[in-house]
C-alpha cells in the first residue's frame, strides 16, 4: 500500500515545473552544483530532487564521469518532451500578449444600428486609420442572433439599446438619448421656437420602423393617446435627411442621429412635445473576451470616443 502512495507522489512529481526545470538544467550544465546556482535551491535540495526523478523514472539519467553528469539514453530519450512540456508550461504561465494596433491585421465584427453608421461609425474609423491602419472594420445588424455572435466570437461587440442579452455579457454605458423632431430648416409651421402637442398631431409624419428604441417612442404615443398621420415608413434612417429636407414631414427620432443629420444637412431640431422615456447607448461583450487584449483595445477606444463621462463596467 505504501509503495502505490509513493508511485502516485511521483507521477504527481513529474508534472512540477521544479523536476522539469531540474532536469534541463542538468542536461544542459552537467553540474549539481551549477543547476542548484541556477534554481536557487542548495546542493542537497537538489541531489534530493535528483534522486526522486531517478526512483520514479526507473533510471539513473545522469552519471557522475570525469567530465561532469552524463546523460543515460533514457535521459537522451526523455530531454525534448521535456523540454516540449517546458515550453507549454511557460506559455500556459505568460501573461497574454498587448495589443498593438499599428501592426495589427485584425478584423473587428460590431453590431450596431443603421443610426450607429451615421452616428459613430465613421468616427470610430477615422481613428482606426490613423492608430490602426491596416485593421479592418465590419458593421452587423443588432438581431436576436447578437448574442450568440457575441459568445461564439463572430462579433466582437454590440452597440446600442441590446436589453435582451442575458446572464455572461457585460455592458458599458456610452451616453444618454432623448428624443426629438427632425424638420425643414424652412418649414412653414414649425419655427425654431418649437411645437405644441396639438401642433405635432396636426403634422405628417416619417415613421421609422426600425431600431430597437422605437417600440418605446410607440408605447409613449399609446400612453399619451397622441396619434401620428403617417405618410412615408422607412425601415431606418438611410434617406431620411433627403426625405425631410425636401419635404414638411416631421421624423421623431433620437437626439444624437436628429443632430448628427441636422449638422450635415441644413435641417433642423425641435424638442419633441411627447415625453418619451429616455434610454442609453451601451457597448455590450461577452465574459469570454473580457481580458481579451484586442477586445479590450476596442472597447476602450469606443469609450474614449463616445463615452459622455467615465463608466464603470457592469455584469448583465
Amino acid at each position: 500500500m505504501d509503495a502505490g502512495n509513493d508511485n502516485r507522489q511521483g507521477s504527481a512529481d513529474l508534472l512540477s515545473l521544479k523536476l522539469l526545470c531540474l532536469f534541463d538544467l542538468l542536461y544542459t550544465t552537467r553540474s549539481v552544483t551549477r543547476a542548484a546556482d541556477q534554481l536557487g535551491q542548495s546542493q542537497p535540495t537538489v541531489s534530493n530532487w535528483l534522486g526522486r526523478l531517478r526512483r520514479h523514472l526507473g533510471d539513473e539519467l545522469f552519471v557522475r564521469t570525469a567530465a561532469g553528469m552524463q546523460p543515460t539514453p533514457r535521459a537522451e530519450e526523455l530531454i525534448v518532451p521535456a523540454r516540449e512540456a517546458l515550453a507549454a508550461l511557460r506559455r500556459v504561465a505568460a501573461p497574454p500578449e498587448s495589443f498593438d494596433p499599428s501592426s495589427s491585421t485584425r478584423r473587428f465584427r460590431i453590431c450596431m444600428t443603421d443610426a450607429s453608421h451615421i452616428t459613430l461609425l465613421p468616427r470610430l474609423l477615422a481613428h482606426v486609420r490613423v492608430v490602426g491602419p491596416d485593421i479592418r472594420l465590419e458593421a452587423a445588424r443588432i438581431d436576436e442572433e447578437t448574442g450568440q455572435a457575441l459568445q461564439s466570437g463572430q462579433a466582437d461587440l454590440a452597440i446600442g439599446l441590446v436589453p435582451w442579452l442575458e446572464s455572461g455579457f457585460y455592458q458599458q454605458v456610452l451616453y444618454p438619448q432623448d428624443w426629438v423632431c427632425l424638420v425643414n430648416a424652412r418649414h412653414p409651421r414649425i419655427t425654431a421656437k418649437g411645437m405644441g402637442l396639438r401642433d405635432f398631431e396636426a403634422e405628417a409624419h416619417i415613421g421609422i420602423v426600425g431600431g430597437t428604441g422605437v417600440q418605446l417612442l410607440e408605447a409613449a404615443l399609446l400612453r399619451h393617446r397622441v396619434e401620428r398621420r403617417i405618410l412615408l415608413e422607412l425601415p431606418g434612417f438611410l434617406g431620411l435627411a433627403a426625405i425631410v429636407s425636401s419635404t414638411d414631414l416631421v421624423a421623431t427620432v433620437p437626439r444624437q442621429i436628429g443632430e448628427t443629420l441636422a449638422r450635415a444637412n441644413g435641417l433642423a431640431v425641435v424638442e419633441c412635445p411627447v415625453p418619451v422615456p429616455s434610454f442609453t447607448v451601451k457597448q455590450h461583450w461577452h465574459a469570454r473576451y473580457r481580458q481579451d487584449p484586442a477586445n479590450r483595445w476596442l472597447r476602450m477606444l469606443c469609450e474614449q470616443l463616445f463615452a459622455r463621462k467615465s463608466n464603470s463596467s457592469q455584469r448583465m
